[in-house]
């Protein structure tokens, strides 16, 4: 396996902080711990992580589009490993939560996360699995978010899935899911939609274009949609948790 090596760049602040001082101090602490230099890398076992025969799935839909429960589908029935970008990050501020509590409403939008923070947490997890399938659910976002993936694990998903649904459809699901989720109310559902087909557009058009893109309409059920699913895998041979690649 591999490990990036980075160090923390010291943040001073000779003023008595305001809590909104406070919060910048800690998020530059954060950001500076992912320094967005090019890592170096070390070895941590026989096999380096670019040698390792990896096939990567990129998992694209706005809020409520139902890619969380297709993954689950994909890694009951093709064994992969299932990465949520916004699981990574959400789990990364909770270990921080005094630290972090005064960033959320801003963060969980996606309007301040570098990219390489995510690509960071993702790597890390990549890094220390012994699986060589990867999901990784709902990134890249943006492409920066695409273009720092690439520049920092020098790698390229094999097969990207986009999981297309009327935004209608979208609201009501995540209004009617129970996850105590603060962010799912129709104000705040209706501006991550808003800034998902902002800012998700250009990657889907990129994939498109390089012939990586699957598009899945994700209306119906949960089995109906991944009938859609199912085949895109098993052209690649995966017919089973046991396959490897």
């Amino acid at each position: 396996m591999w490990r990036r090596v980075t160090s923390l760049s010291p943040v001073i602040s000779t003023s008595k902080p305001t809590s909104l001082d406070q919060a910048a101090f800690g998020f530059k602490i954060w950001r500076s711990s992912f320094s967005t230099e090019t890592p170096t890398l070390v070895k941590d076992g026989p096999t380096s992580f670019k040698e390792r025969n990896l096939f990567i799935t990129f998992v694209l839909g706005g809020p409520g589009s139902g890619k969380g429960t297709q993954c689950q589908k994909i890694v009951e029935t093709f064994g992969f490993k299932h990465l949520s970008a916004g699981e990574l990050l959400r789990r990364e501020i909770e270990s921080n939560s005094e630290q972090w509590s005064q960033m959320l409403n801003t963060i969980k939008e996606g309007r301040i996360v570098p990219s390489e923070v995510t690509v960071k947490l993702i790597q890390q997890e990549m890094e220390s699995s012994d699986s060589n399938k990867f999901l990784i659910d709902g990134f890249p976002r943006t492409e920066e978010n695409r273009i720092a993936f690439e520049k920092f694990t020098g790698l390229e998903p094999n097969v990207v899935l986009f999981f297309d649904c009327p935004e209608e459809e979208m609201v009501k699901r995540v209004l009617n899911r129970n996850e105590g989720r603060v962010d799912d109310n129709i104000d705040t559902v209706k501006k991550r939609l808003k800034v998902f087909e902002i800012l998700n557009l250009p990657v889907i058009d990129y994939y498109s274009k390089r012939g990586k893109l699957h598009k899945i309409n994700a209306v119906g059920t949960e089995d109906e949609i991944f009938e859609k699913v199912r085949p895109i895998f098993s052209t690649c041979g995966m017919m089973s948790p046991y396959f490897t690649f």
